[in-house]
């Protein structure tokens, strides 16, 4: 367990039983993998693990795309109140339908956005995209269907905007909160599959997005987080070659706590000479600089979080109180 993950159960335990943002019975311990824990919320009152004023609408939103909540039961999120995937959507939701605020907290990272375009449904935010096709050749159900958020590389969230030269421009997603990874290879699944053979076709690429002669051996990137931002990368490359949603540029934006040192760690042995850190070997590894951008949650939030986004006070409030990490200290975009 990592010391970021420990601190914030302990916190989070803290603010469901003291803030306003739970009912008198969502302050009980919740069952998690069959223990009672203090930082998970009672099963039938899951739903309160979203922002008070988003809950109705992302409930609404992820059963009407058929989107899977990680750990969820009854079309209702995860209980536990260090959930990623709660915690992605209880910062971005709240910009679906406010582009303007949301231009603003991204043009630090891309200056030359000149207006935001909705993705889907009139939303100027989407969650758990996965394509319009099945461009990395995963495996699909007997009932032919993909199920977004679950069994295929999913981006946790996508923004799409116009920049000034008049070019669309798609950032896809990744986003942690309390994640650290072990040294295991995850090259063989449990099935038994060999999962370089699914991605293989795309590494032999000659317009692979990754640097095949920085990289030691294919092998290497199959060890957590790598394996996720490598299909991450190629799902933004075949996006981009598709030209999807009309875009002539996808990039992966990957945002993390700065506080979350045990997620730095590189925990593949012979990726471990290309960097100190996750994020800068992978830096090294993606062909192009601007289709792999990373940014601190602290840096890119902590700024916004002081009443400064019009119509945003209450969101404002509920990420200082639940997140209170985002404000102490930023840390430098890489």
């Amino acid at each position: 367990m990592g010391e970021f993950l420990e601190s914030e159960k302990l916190h989070q335990a803290k603010f469901k039983a003291s803030s306003p943002y739970f009912s008198n019975a969502a302050r009980a311990d919740g069952v998690y993998k069959g223990k009672s824990r203090p930082f998970c919320l009672p099963i039938e009152c899951a739903e309160e693990n979203l922002f008070p004023e988003i809950r109705q609408a992302a409930l609404a939103y992820f059963a009407s795309q058929g989107i899977k909540w990680h750990d969820g039961q009854n079309g209702k999120p995860s209980n536990h109140l260090c959930d990623s995937q709660v915690c992605c959507v209880n910062f971005l939701f709240a910009f679906s339908d406010k582009p303007d605020a949301l231009a603003k907290v991204l043009r630090p990272v891309f200056p030359d956005i000149r207006t935001m375009l909705p993705v889907e449904n009139g939303q100027y935010v989407a969650f758990e995209w996965i394509g319009e096709e099945n461009y990395l050749g995963e495996k699909i159900s007997r009932n032919g269907k993909r199920t977004r958020g679950a069994n295929f590389t999913s981006a946790d969230a996508i923004v799409m905007f116009e920049r000034i030269d008049g070019k669309r421009q798609i950032a896809l997603i990744e986003w942690k909160y309390t994640e650290s990874y072990g040294g295991a290879s995850l090259k063989i699944a449990r099935s038994g599959t060999d999962r370089t053979n699914i991605y293989r076709p795309l590494f032999r690429r000659d317009d692979c997005p990754i640097n095949k002669e920085l990289l030691p051996n294919f092998e290497a990137l199959f060890y957590e987080p790598f394996y996720q931002l490598m299909r991450q990368q190629f799902l933004a490359h075949e996006i981009e070659r598709a030209q999807e949603l009309g875009a002539d540029i996808v990039c992966v934006l990957h945002i993390a706590p700065d506080h979350n040192a045990d997620f730095r760690r590189v925990t593949s042995p012979d990726l471990a000479p290309l960097g100190d850190t996750v994020t800068d070997v992978w830096k090294k590894l993606v062909q192009r600089r601007d289709r792999f951008i990373s940014i601190s949650t602290e840096r890119l939030f902590g700024g916004w979080l002081m009443g400064q986004l019009p119509g945003m006070r209450g969101w404002s409030e509920y990420i200082n109180a639940r997140y209170a990490w985002v404000q102490d200290g930023t840390a430098s975009s890489s």
